[in-house]
């Protein structure tokens, strides 16, 4: 009985690596197809319900489809000549000649005479992102500098070209440069030669995974990818899925000196951590789903891949992870192999030190902490506004050197229209009524089809200035029935709805988080003790990115979703650690420990997982900040300084004095809350011990 039980405990592992070739057989089909349903085009971002989304795909259902809108800006500072002028129409011909223009372009030349710009239209890429940004190529291939004369091709179809480039870049490089930061972090924490490679291998197997669900969830649900979803997903598979994998290498390697044989060491890691592993993930999971009831396209999206990510780290860290490491036996470990009835060797914990300087004076420490999140969080006044499309990307394509250049040139008037679909047979009222709009400047007739007529409306003002913005509402509220769109009028509504959003998705994450937390420790006041904290740290967070965005990194704007992105990552990553914390210290508590004595033993056995996790989640986050996009770059600095804040300040030192300071208390109304209160003098003896 007992060598059958053996050798069926031997097959166990090896038929887990079985499952999942087979379940990689499976999705590296849909894995490989992943990058062709990747889009990110305007209404991928856009709010749901928004005029402007409306707009934008009305305009996709007129004659020719989705228009691509180039602006192509002539100019020389002391003033254009008369061969510069000829130049330019040249150039302007051979792109119509070239292309299937909408229109005739003219030429608008500027007051000061030193710009010359024609508004480029052209149907021709229709919805496809490729032929999109090939068509804006090969305009910029034959509008190039001549002669001393600058050329530079712009217009929201420009942008769209350069941002999409941007998006391309990062499937490779995200993934290159999150893989190495994790491998170098992987070796200094295991001091191994191999260790670090199969936590490594098998988050890499997870995200081949993800990218496989993710897929079929587009094809089967209709699930939007995007660049940035797909990105964040990557990370958070890399990331995530580390931390797991590290509390439960922790933990194995913590029972391997207690128990004999690899696969009973395992068994028994998986019973400690799982729990504390699976109500992470479960936080996660929960928190990333609540982005379902945004009404942004973008946030929408990002709650199923940040969800399958986490999903499919959770399982890889859970299955194949034990199972490589069981066949790989104690030598995986090498050279620090923990020999079975070994003790670690004794030496001053730098977590039992900080516990300890945290539990003689638990009050102090509570205060101090505060003072020192809330002086942070107080940067969050000096937060640059809302960035303005131009002001999207970290080094300024030629589309946003050509805004530029427009907004000198043509500081009364815009150079980006305003679009409105109005129902054609109220086509001629509507257009009567738009030009009799407060800030409009000229009104155009264009497109008609399907039942609906295309209107160019030129705003007086500057592209997404305030007064434009104003324009943009009185033509909302004059032309009922009609939708007004064009880009600004979509960063108006991605502002708008980044708004309506946070007031939905951050109670939603509150609430759910806190109830998984109720369920797994059992308690109230833990529960809501955590939660408290990392909505500090999101806090603290946000605001050091006030004080650096502008002033260090010369950042002009912020991402409207700056504030709720990142609320939801801070939030459900941060409490990952929490949960480690808290329920290695309820373990303690309910073999007995007092208070002082379970929080300074969860803290001494946990800490350096803790910091750990720490420190490859926020470097997995900080390969954003080497994106070519502002909002990757602010989210990911936020996050990063975020985990690192929560890590080494939250919980190492709030937390624990905070637990010390309740006593039992911190676990009302449950049972150990019960149970009568120690001698505090034996507690303070443990505490300094």
């Amino acid at each position: 009985m007992g060598a059958g039980t053996t050798k069926g405990t031997r097959a166990i592992p090896w038929v887990v690596l079985a499952l999942w070739v087979g379940v990689l057989a499976i999705a590296s089909p849909f894995a490989a197809r992943l990058a062709d349903v990747q889009h990110d085009r305007i209404t991928d971002y856009l709010p749901a319900s928004a005029d402007s989304t409306e707009a934008a795909e009305l305009q996709q259902r007129l004659p020719g489809g989705e228009t691509t809108e180039l602006v192509l800006v002539y100019h020389r500072d002391g003033g254009l000549t008369a061969a510069d002028r000829s130049t330019a129409a040249e150039q302007v011909a051979r792109v119509a000649g070239e292309h299937a223009l909408t229109g005739t372009p003219e030429g608008i030349p500027s007051e000061d005479g030193t710009t010359l710009m024609y508004p480029v239209v052209s149907n021709e890429p229709g919805t496809d992102e490729k032929k999109r940004d090939a068509f804006v190529d090969a305009v910029r291939d034959v509008a190039h500098d001549e002669g001393g004369m600058t050329v530079e091709v712009g217009g929201a179809g420009a942008l769209s070209a350069d941002a999409s480039k941007v998006y391309d870049s990062l499937g490779g490089p995200l993934l290159y440069t999150t893989v190495g930061v994790v491998a170098v972090l992987l070796i200094l924490i295991y001091r191994s030669p191999v260790l670090w490679l199969v936590p490594l291998a098998v988050a890499g197997v997870a995200d081949y995974l993800s990218m496989g669900v993710a897929y079929g969830l587009n094809q089967v649900f209709g699930t939007s990818v995007s660049g940035q979803s797909s990105g964040i997903m990557t990370i958070l598979v890399f990331g995530a899925g580390t931390d797991y994998a590290l509390l439960l290498v922790s933990r194995y390697r913590e029972e391997l000196r207690r128990i004999e044989r690899p696969y009973d060491a395992m068994r028994a890691a998986l019973r400690g951590c799982g729990p504390a592993v699976l109500a992470s993930s479960g936080t996660v999971a929960a928190g990333l789903l609540c982005l379902l009831a945004a009404d942004l396209n973008s946030n929408r999206a990002m709650g199923p891949l940040g969800t399958v990510g986490i999903l499919c780290a959770l399982a890889a860290m859970l299955t194949l992870l034990p199972a490589v490491l069981v066949l790989l036996g104690r030598r995986v470990f090498w050279p620090l192999v923990p020999a079975y009835g070994s003790t670690p060797r004794a030496r001053r914990s730098l977590f039992a030190a900080m516990g300890t300087s945290a539990g003689r004076r638990p009050l102090t420490v509570l205060a101090g902490g505060a003072v020192l999140l809330g002086a942070l969080a107080l940067g969050v006044l000096n937060l640059p506004g809302t960035a303005k499309q131009e002001d999207a990307f970290v080094d300024r394509p030629e589309s946003v050197t050509a805004m530029r250049t427009l907004a000198r040139a043509y500081p009364e008037g815009s150079a980006q229209p305003i679009d409105v679909l109005t129902p054609t047979g109220r086509a001629d009222a509507t257009l009567a009524a738009a030009r009799g709009v407060d800030g409009v400047d000229d009104v155009r007739r264009g497109r008609t089809g399907g039942g609906w007529t295309e209107l160019s409306v030129t705003a007086s003002a500057p592209p997404q200035s305030a007064a434009e913005t104003a324009t943009i509402e009185r033509l909302r509220d004059r032309l009922d029935g009609s939708y007004v769109g064009g880009a600004s009028a979509q960063q108006l509504d991605l502002k708008d709805t980044n708004a309506r959003d946070r007031l939905v998705v951050v109670p939603l994450v509150l609430l759910s988080v806190l109830l998984i937390l109720v369920v797994l420790l059992r308690s109230l006041v833990a529960p809501l003790l955590l939660t408290a904290a990392v909505v500090a740290v999101w806090c603290a967070a946000l605001g050091l990115g006030g004080l650096l965005f502008g002033p260090v990194f010369g950042f002009e704007g912020t991402d409207p979703g700056l504030g709720l992105l990142s609320f939801v990552f801070l939030v459900a990553l941060g409490v990952d650690y929490g949960i480690f914390l808290m329920h290695r210290m309820r373990e303690e508590s309910l073999r007995g420990a007092e208070p002082s004595a379970a929080a300074l033993t969860a803290l001494r056995t946990t800490g350096g997982v803790i910091a750990s996790a720490g420190l490859v989640l926020a470097a997995t986050f900080a390969v954003l900040t080497n994106m070519g996009l502002v909002q990757l770059v602010e989210l990911g600095f936020v996050i990063a300084v975020g985990v690192l804040l929560d890590t080494f300040v939250v919980r190492t030192y709030l937390v624990t004095s905070a637990s010390v300071a309740l006593g039992r208390r911190v676990w009302w109304p449950g049972r150990l809350s019960r149970a009568p209160e120690p001698d505090r003098t034996r507690e303070r003896e443990a505490v300094a011990g």
